[in-house]
């Protein structure tokens, strides 16, 4: 099995930047260019994580993660926006945001984002494996609990 993204963003040069950098990784992306179609996957796709750009037609991603979370709590998301503020970051937050990441952002700062949010929620030790596929693998109860940021999670040995 291998780690699910759905990358949700209205500019689809975005998403296939974002895609290519999550795939040579190991994960596997779905797209999605709106919030409603981010729904539809979610309601029909194993997901493992979901991240979300803020501003998009029809629904935001705040309103889009929302209505995720009423469906799949667990699910992490992660919105990324050009233009925060105070409150949009509070908001997102208080919906249960995994994190809130700032447009531009860096390769370095998303994957490991993405591979802390996938260690968190799932419990899993996230690591690539030698044919670069993300394998999630749980960790058994005897192992120690990891530190909150695990820096073998962002090395990728190639």
């Amino acid at each position: 099995m291998r780690a699910s993204i759905l990358i949700t963003d209205d500019d689809r040069g975005f998403r296939e930047t974002l895609r290519g950098v999550f795939e040579p990784e190991g994960f596997h992306t779905l797209l999605a260019e709106n919030g409603a179609e981010a729904l539809d996957i979610v309601r029909h796709s194993d997901i493992h994580l979901l991240l979300l750009d803020m501003h998009m037609p029809r629904l935001t991603g705040l309103e889009t993660l929302r209505i995720v979370k009423q469906m799949k709590s667990r699910l992490p998301c992660i919105l990324l926006s050009a233009h925060p503020d105070e409150g949009l970051v509070r908001q997102a937050f208080e919906a249960d945001a995994f994190s809130f990441l700032t447009k531009p952002v860096s390769r370095r700062t998303i994957t490991s984002t993405v591979r802390l949010a996938l260690a968190n929620t799932y419990d899993w030790a996230v690591e690539a494996s030698d044919d670069h596929e993300v394998e999630p693998t749980p960790r058994h109860e005897q192992d120690p609990a990891p530190p909150a940021i695990d820096p073998r999670l962002f090395r990728r040995d190639t």
